[in-house]
Order: C-alpha cells, then structure tokens, then sequence
C-alpha cells in the first residue's frame, strides 16, 4: 500500500508501539514500515525524537531498529533531516562517552556507513589494545588466555555496535546463538556462517562478504584462521 508523502501512514501512537518492540532481527516488512513513516515529514520528527528519548536514557536500551532508521536517515541525502537527526544524535544511537581508554566511536561511524571490512579490521584492533592495556604488551591477535583481560561491559559494547548497525545479523552474540543451535559443533557453525569453500576456510579478506547481505553471523571474524579455542573462550564471557 502505498502511502502519499503528507499523509501520516500511522498514528503517533501506532508509531510509539512500532518503535519500542524488541526485534531480535528486521525483518522485510518492518523495514517497509519504517520506509513508509519516514516518507512524511512528520513521521521522521516523531521517529528521531523517540529515538532521541531512548539514547537519552544511557542504559543501553537501544533497538535494533534505531540503528536501521539511522542509517535510512542518513542514505537520504536530505540535509534538512540529517541536520535534525545529528543535532540529537550527532555520533549515532549508541553513546560512548563512559569508554574512556579506548574510543569506539571509529567503529560506529564505520558500522553506520555499512563499511564492514573497516569495522571488522577495528574490532580486531580494539580487542587487541584492551588486552594491550590490562598486560602491557603488544598484540596482533589473540589467544584463549587473553580473553580474560577483556571487560564485559566492552564485549558487550562491540557486540551491540555490530548488532544495532546490521538489523540484529551480524556480532558475536548473533555467532554464539547460532553455535549453540548445532550442538556446540564448530565445523557446523562455519557451514551456517559461510565461513568455508568446498569445505575449506575461506581465504581473507577476498572471499568474505563485507555487505549486510552476507548471512547471517557473518561478521565480524574472529580470530579466523587461528582455530577455535579463543573464539570458545569470548563465546563464554557472552552472557547476554
């Protein structure tokens, strides 16, 4: 059904509801919802404020679907909007503020983008200076002993930034629960990921999708050519 651009498709109200369910991942429809509301004027003010009110809370509250409404605001090109969104929302839907050693904000610009390649050769990166910091010494890649250097609360932070930014399809978390479906079976998980070629790891970076088409638990990698045993250890500091 097709919606003429001055007429609001929804109510407020019907909006509020739409914007505060907890979607695990978006599905087609959704996304056609939330294309239909921000074709009226209205519609988008109503959106960035609600947005806007849940990032205000600093709970780490933030949906799925914020980040998906703020990287359609931003694929616009309408500088009017964008200069709304950015003046409640300037760095994205997920404040960093309180991360002090290490600043995050690279990847969520890059997340927002849809630069996935970048995001995850930065995620690499941040894992490796937490560790860096707590051992004080210098790391390219991580082992399994490393992985307890690494505070939950950023895991946590890295995770949701890859989430928010992929309509729930891609983060570590997203891996863990695809994981935990086939038994724990590590070859099971590539299979499902699309991490192998005629039953051989994929070569990096070529072979790997770097688009949010690519299957679900795609990204980010992981310590990808390394085994599995680090990759258990994060998996077991996931608690969310």
């Amino acid at each position: 059904m097709k919606t003429k651009k001055n007429k609001l498709p929804f109510t407020e109200e019907q909006i509020k509801i739409i914007l505060t369910k907890n979607y695990s991942t978006i599905t087609y429809e959704i996304e056609q919802v939330i294309d239909e509301i921000l074709q009226n004027k209205q519609g988008t003010e109503i959106i960035i404020h609600e947005i806007s009110k849940r990032y205000n809370l600093q709970n780490n509250s933030n949906q799925i679907i914020d980040g998906l409404i703020y990287q359609k605001i931003i694929e616009t090109n309408n500088k009017q909007v964008i200069a709304k969104l950015i003046k409640q929302l300037p760095n994205g839907v997920i404040d960093l503020a309180k991360f002090k050693y290490i600043n995050y904000q690279k990847l969520q610009n890059s997340l927002i983008n849809k630069k996935f390649k970048e995001a995850d050769q930065l995620t690499q990166k941040y894992l490796c200076e937490i560790v860096e910091l707590k051992t004080k010494n210098k790391k390219s890649w991580l082992y399994f002993t490393d992985i307890q250097f690494i505070p939950k609360e950023d895991l946590f932070i890295l995770d949701l930034l890859w989430k928010i930014y992929s309509k729930g399809k891609f983060g570590f978390s997203v891996q863990k629960k695809i994981w935990k479906k086939n038994n724990k079976k590590w070859d099971q998980l590539w299979e499902k990921i699309h991490w192998l070629k005629e039953g051989m790891m994929k070569r990096y970076p070529q072979e790997f999708m770097w688009t949010i088409d690519a299957p679900e638990g795609h990204l980010p990698l992981f310590n990808q050519l390394r085994g599995t045993q680090t990759l258990y250890y994060l998996f077991n500091n996931i608690e969310w």
